[in-house]
């Protein structure tokens, strides 16, 4: 850098300092590192953690380091209590067996952690100080809404999925399961509570939590466990908050393809709520089995024009239902099929058997042969899969192929 014809050598040493310290981010970044004899402590003691699970070597994992150090320090100042706000890092070269303990498969993962327990949905935003700092503000404002009249119930958004807790007052154990639930599932359910005179009417046998579905005509459904028994809590919010039926978007299509299973996809038309309803149905009815092995989503065919042409149909052929194996795309014969006992349920046990993918390279099992089909002859060619495109970028992570190279 050309200095000033005339600069004192005083100057001259205070502005090398200024260069080599880089006074314009002021404070050290306040990054813990775990392992394996710190990990359960410090998580379990932090309100919120953000947790960097990275390597060395990648280089995507090398340009997000100082920005999430710069990020800590904000937040740091934001909120000074070490217990509510924590930045961490993993080096999953060090530590693969915490790598493979929370199923890493790519550098760098952000993933989030609420009192120990890690949630679903990792950060998968824009790589920013500004948008790293965003992120934790969200995750600190409270995901409950205070109730001031029982006329507020009346005026939910029942497009939405809500839980409402009646508690006679906010400090007590009730109440904090009931906050630790919400903490977690904010993403997925709206949460409101009524404390004290408020509440009184709804509290006839004790501190009292109902649930109101989507649709106005839906009957509440009310929590009859114990609210001092959060894995009780929390497994029955989750079981009405998170749909066996998922609708999934180009925001979550990520994050619902690195899950890394089949998808059972029913493509309709936005307004078609009878289609979706006889879908869900019937997944209900023929394939909770089968929850953990496929999931189970709908889609928009406006928005998902492109998978649709893929299988050579178009919005107007909706409703649609197709399975994405990430390798290739199937198409169910017929939807009006669907409530056939049985005949879902058995399309995807032939994705699991391979039975799908045999017949479309060789035509059908001789079992299967239709009248006038010879042996051997070829049926068709299943379409690449489409959906996969939506997964982790190769210009956003390292993907780890093979996840036993950790």
């Amino acid at each position: 850098m050309k200095l000033p014809p005339i600069v004192s050598s005083l100057e001259v040493g205070f502005f090398t300092i200024l260069l080599v310290t880089g006074l314009s981010t002021p404070g050290q970044p306040e990054i813990t590192s775990l392992d394996t004899g710190n990990i359960e402590d410090i998580l379990n003691n932090a309100g919120v953690a953000l947790v960097n699970f990275y390597a060395d070597w990648c280089r995507f994992s090398q340009m997000l380091q100082p920005i999430f150090e710069e990020a800590s320090n904000i937040a740091r100042e934001e909120f000074p209590d070490v217990t509510q706000v924590v930045f961490a890092r993993v080096d999953c070269d060090q530590h693969s067996d915490i790598a493979q303990r929370y199923r890493i498969s790519k550098y760098p993962t952000l993933k989030l952690f609420r009192n120990g327990m890690m949630m679903k949905r990792e950060y998968r935003g824009q790589r920013s100080v500004t948008a790293i700092a965003d992120f934790i503000r969200q995750q600190k404002v409270d995901p409950i809404k205070e109730i001031h009249s029982l006329e507020e119930v009346n005026t939910v958004d029942r497009d939405r999925r809500n839980i409402i807790g009646y508690f006679i007052q906010k400090d007590s154990e009730n109440y904090h399961t009931f906050e630790k639930v919400a903490n977690i599932l904010r993403d997925d359910c709206v949460f409101l509570a009524a404390f004290g005179d408020v509440s009184q009417t709804e509290r006839f046998s004790g501190d009292n939590v109902i649930y109101k579905p989507m649709g106005e005509t839906v009957p509440d459904m009310v929590y009859l466990g114990s609210l001092t028994n959060f894995d009780l809590t929390y497994a029955w919010a989750q079981d009405k908050c998170v749909p066996l039926v998922r609708e999934i978007t180009f925001e979550n299509g990520e994050e619902l393809t690195e899950e890394g299973i089949p998808f059972l996809i029913l493509f309709h038309v936005k307004e078609d709520t009878e289609s979706l309803e006889k879908f869900q149905h019937e997944v209900a009815r023929q394939l909770i089995s089968e929850k953990g092995s496929i999931n189970f989503l709908h889609a928009d065919c406006e928005k998902f024009r492109h998978p649709l042409l893929h299988i050579q149909k178009t919005p107007a052929d909706c409703p649609v239902i197709a399975i994405d194996s990430f390798r290739h795309m199937y198409v169910y014969p017929e939807f009006r099929d669907i409530e056939i006992p049985g005949k879902l349920r058995q399309f995807v046990l032939d994705l699991h058997s391979g039975k799908l993918h045999r017949e479309f390279h060789h035509g059908p099992d001789p079992t299967d042969s239709t009248p006038g089909q010879e042996d051997g002859e070829v049926a068709s060619n299943p379409p690449e899969s489409s959906f996969q495109k939506l997964a982790p970028s190769e210009t956003r992570y390292t993907l780890l192929r093979d996840r036993d190279e950790l």
